[in-house]
C-alpha cells in the first residue's frame, strides 16, 4: 500500500505545524518539514522539540530564507525532498503540501486512490501555447534574468527588469527542455522524485537557468516531471483542491465548509482558516478514520462562482459606445417573453407563431445551439450575439420581413431587458412565472454544476433555498425595472386570467390570446 512523505514548507504558526504533522504521521505516513529561516528561532525550536519523539518526521537539512516568486521556494523543497528521500526508504510518494492544507480524504481512500494508477499527479501545461497565465509577464518571466524579490525590492526588480529588456539582454532556454507551467501542488512517485534529485545534480545548467526565473516553484517541477516521464504516466492535474476569487486570491475555507470539501475529487484542500477550529478537528478525525464511501459530485468551483457572483448585477453586457446609436428601429415591435423554465417559453412563443402569425426567437441569448438564419456569422457565438445583439435583432426584423417579433430571455437577462428598452423601437416584456419544486430546483442545480447526483443530502438541503430565493429575486429585479410595457402570466391563475395580459403584449384579439393561454401542458415539467 502506498506510504505517503509530505513535503511542507511553512513558515508560521508551530502549534499548527505541529498538529498537522502528528495528523499527518499518526496513520503511518512521513513528513519532511522547512520551516523558513526568517522566520522566528524560537518558534522552530518549538516544532523541534514537540516532534523530537516522532520518528516520522524530519526536517530539510538547511534552512534558507524563502520569498515569494523567488528560487528560494524551491530550492526550499529540494532540501526537503533530499532529507525525505534519505530518511524514508518505504516512501513511495511524496505529497507537497503548505501549512494551510489538510486532508479531506482519509488515508485510507488516498493510499487506495494512489495505488489504483501507477502515474505522477502534477499540472504540467505549455509554458507558451496554453492559455495558464491569464495577466501581466508571461515569457519575459523566463528570458530575462530575475534577481530581486518582486514584492520586498519592488523598484529593484522592475529597474533590472527594464534594463535587460532595454539593452537586448535577452537569454535562450536550454534547447532540450520544453518548459511546463502549473500548480505548486503535486504528487510524485519515488522513481520520479529520485530521477529529479539526479538531473539537479548533472544539469547545472537547467539549475542555473531556473534559478533566475520568476515564480518557479510553477515551473520547475512541472518542466522536468514532462521531460523525465513519458506522458502516458502523467495525470495533468492537481489533487489539491484550491479555488480563487476574481482578485487571483485563494479562497479560504471555514467551519461550514466541510461537507463541500468532502465532495470534491481531490485529496487535500487549501487553504484552511485558522479561525477555523472545528472543521480543522473533524478533518483530522477524518483523515484517521477508515471511511472510504465517498460521494464526489466535485460542484466546489461551479457552486462558489454561483454564490459569490450574486449581488453583482448590471455587470455583464454594459452598453458599448459603438452600439450607442444603433436603434432597432422606431416603428418596430420587440416582443420578450422572459422566464426560467424554458421549456415553459419555447412551449408559450410555439403557440403564438401559431396563432398570432408572429415570428419567434427561442433563447438567442442563453443557447448557443438556437436555431439561427446565417447572419454572416454574427450569429456563430453567444459572445457574438451579446456584443452585436441590436446589429443582430435589426438584421432578424430585416430576415423576417416584419416590423413585431418575440424573443425569449432567461429573467436573469435584466441587463438586455434594459438595453433593448432603452431603445427607439417599442419593447414589451411578458414575464411567466412559474412555479418551483424541489425537484425541479435539483435538477436545475445539476444542469449548471451546482450539484451532482452524489451531493450529500445535507448540502442540497442548503443550496435549494439559495437557488429558490435567486430566482425570486431575478423577477422582482425585472417587475421593479420600470419597463413602460411590463406584463406578466402567472401558472397558478386560470388560463382566462392571463388571456388580458398576453393581448396586450401582443396587441392580438382576446379570442386569439384566450388560446395561446389555453396552451396545452404549457407549466408541465
Amino acid at each position: 500500500m502506498a506510504k505517503i512523505a509530505f513535503i511542507l514548507l511553512c513558515h508560521k504558526n508551530p502549534e499548527a505545524i505541529v498538529q498537522q504533522a502528528q495528523q499527518l504521521t499518526a496513520v503511518g505516513d512521513y513528513i519532511s518539514i522547512h520551516f523558513d529561516a526568517s522566520a522566528s528561532k524560537d518558534d522552530y525550536q518549538v516544532i523541534r522539540e514537540a516532534l523530537a519523539d516522532n520518528p516520522n518526521v524530519t526536517f530539510a537539512k538547511k534552512r534558507i530564507k524563502c520569498g515569494w516568486g523567488e528560487w528560494s521556494l524551491v530550492q526550499a523543497t529540494l532540501y526537503a525532498i533530499e532529507s525525505a528521500v534519505d530518511a524514508f526508504p518505504r516512501a513511495t510518494h511524496f505529497y507537497m503540501v503548505s501549512g494551510d492544507c489538510m486532508a479531506i480524504k482519509s488515508a485510507k481512500y488516498a493510499k487506495e486512490f494512489l495505488d489504483s494508477r501507477d502515474v505522477d499527479y502534477i499540472e504540467s501545461f505549455d509554458f507558451f501555447e496554453s492559455d495558464w497565465i491569464k495577466t501581466g509577464m508571461k515569457e519575459e518571466r523566463l528570458i530575462y534574468r530575475h534577481w530581486f524579490n518582486e514584492r520586498v525590492h519592488k523598484r529593484l526588480f522592475y529597474w533590472s527588469f527594464w534594463f535587460q529588456r532595454w539593452a537586448g539582454l535577452k537569454r535562450a532556454i536550454p534547447d532540450d527542455i520544453q518548459v511546463q507551467i502549473g500548480s505548486q501542488w503535486w504528487c510524485l512517485r519515488r522513481r520520479t522524485i529520485e530521477w529529479i534529485l539526479d538531473f539537479t545534480r548533472q544539469r547545472k545548467d537547467v539549475m542555473k537557468f531556473f534559478s533566475t526565473t520568476w515564480i518557479p516553484d510553477e515551473t520547475f517541477f512541472q518542466t522536468l516531471v514532462r521531460h523525465l516521464i513519458p506522458a502516458k504516466e502523467i495525470d495533468t492535474r492537481t489533487l489539491t483542491f484550491l479555488m480563487f476569487t476574481d482578485y487571483g486570491m485563494p479562497v479560504t475555507f471555514y467551519n461550514d465548509h466541510f461537507d463541500m470539501l468532502l465532495a470534491q475529487d481531490s485529496l487535500f484542500a487549501r487553504k484552511i482558516s485558522p479561525e477555523a477550529v472545528d472543521l480543522k478537528k473533524r478533518l483530522g478525525r477524518l483523515y484517521a478514520s477508515d471511511q472510504d464511501d465517498f460521494k464526489i459530485s466535485n460542484e466546489g468551483r461551479n457552486l462558489f462562482k454561483f454564490l459569490s457572483g450574486r449581488g453583482r448585477e448590471g455587470r455583464r453586457f454594459a452598453p458599448r459606445f459603438w452600439e450607442a446609436e444603433a436603434s432597432l428601429g422606431r416603428e418596430r415591435e420587440l416582443l420578450i417573453v422572459a422566464c426560467k423554465k424554458w421549456h415553459v417559453a419555447k412551449r408559450l412563443i410555439d403557440a403564438i407563431n401559431q396563432n398570432a402569425s408572429i415570428p419567434t426567437v427561442a433563447y438567442l441569448f442563453n443557447e448557443e445551439s438556437t436555431p439561427l438564419p446565417d447572419l454572416g456569422g454574427i450569429q456563430a457565438t453567444l459572445g457574438k450575439r451579446h456584443r452585436h445583439r441590436r446589429a443582430m435583432m435589426r438584421m432578424l426584423f430585416d430576415y423576417y420581413q416584419t416590423d413585431k417579433m418575440v424573443i425569449c430571455m432567461d429573467t436573469a437577462n435584466l441587463d438586455l431587458m434594459q438595453d433593448f428598452a432603452s431603445d427607439r423601437a417599442t419593447t414589451k416584456i411578458l414575464e411567466i412565472q412559474c412555479e418551483f419544486s424541489d425537484e425541479y430546483l435539483i435538477g436545475h442545480s445539476s444542469r449548471v454544476g451546482l450539484m451532482g447526483h452524489q451531493t450529500p443530502p445535507d448540502t442540497v438541503a442548503r443550496l435549494l433555498p439559495t437557488v429558490r430565493n435567486d430566482f425570486t429575486h431575478e423577477s422582482d429585479r425585472i417587475r421593479d425595472g420600470g419597463f413602460e410595457h411590463y406584463f406578466r402570466i402567472r401558472e397558478l391563475v386560470p388560463p382566462e386570467d392571463n388571456a388580458a395580459a398576453i393581448a396586450s403584449f401582443l396587441s392580438v384579439s382576446d379570442d386569439v390570446a384566450r388560446t395561446i393561454a389555453q396552451t396545452p401542458y404549457l407549466y408541465v415539467d
